[in-house]
């Protein structure tokens, strides 16, 4: 009987030490990940800066409008409009609102925190840099002239942010893998074609884009690193009120 009872506490001490080396190792894996789109991100927007400013470079942007203007027609504005409405600030304060109130009305989770917090910080850090660098929009915009100033792409910044947190939270809230692959693509062709978007209406430079992405994803990443200590730290001192 005592040999039996060994075996068995010997197969769950086996099986909880492969399952928390397999969580190690998760967590290892997504910090790495983390890391490098923060610092690729970080490279880009020192990069884009440099060009713009500093070099005062502008044949970039240049191309890239003289390659989409050859694809300038009715439908493909139409389309364009589309996709900068869903990184516009009458989309995004909506849907920012309903998934607050989802978080936190009906799964009661912490993510009713994050979002306000990284949607809130990420418009100071968005308005606090274009008066910084205060660019000047373009000045031949193809439909109408858009108010505000051009560096960083707001619509960038703000789609990354939101629809990247999207992308976040179904990686811990989605079991299946398809789903949660198949919903990340999505999100990002839509993240992409905001960006497109701008460019192609001609109310934002291609550096004012990518800027704008490269930021989104900084602002992401460093803002969810800092939320999740926070909630492990307040996680462990609530264990620790409880235990005693």
């Amino acid at each position: 009987m005592s040999i039996r009872r060994s075996s068995s506490m010997t197969r769950r001490l086996k099986k909880s030490i492969k399952s928390f080396l397999g969580r190690i190792g998760w967590l290892s894996l997504e910090l790495a990940a983390a890391l490098a789109a923060f610092f690729t991100a970080l490279v880009t927007f020192g990069f884009i800066t440099n060009m713009v400013f500093l070099e005062k470079r502008q044949k970039f942007d240049k191309d890239v409008f003289r390659l989409l203007k050859k694809h300038v027609n009715n439908v493909n504005t139409d389309v364009m409009q589309f996709f900068s409405f869903l990184g516009s600030h009458y989309f995004l304060i909506p849907a920012n609102i309903v998934l607050i109130l989802y978080f936190l009305l009906i799964k009661k989770r912490w993510f009713s925190i994050k979002i306000p917090v990284i949607s809130l910080s990420s418009l100071v850090l968005m308005l606090v840099l274009k008066q910084f660098f205060h660019r000047e929009r373009p000045l031949a915009p193809l439909l109408e002239k858009a108010k505000g100033l051009s560096f960083p792409s707001g619509h960038a910044l703000m789609s990354f942010t939101f629809y990247g947190l999207l992308i976040y939270i179904s990686s811990k809230r989605v079991e299946n893998k398809v789903a949660r692959y198949s919903f990340a693509l999505v999100l990002l062709f839509v993240i992409f074609f905001i960006g497109l978007s701008r460019i192609y209406l001609r109310l934002h430079y291609a550096s004012d884009v990518v800027a704008g992405f490269s930021l989104g994803l900084l602002w992401l990443v460093l803002s969810l690193a800092v939320l999740n200590e926070i909630e492990r730290i307040n996680k462990k001192e609530l264990l620790l009120t409880i235990e005693k």
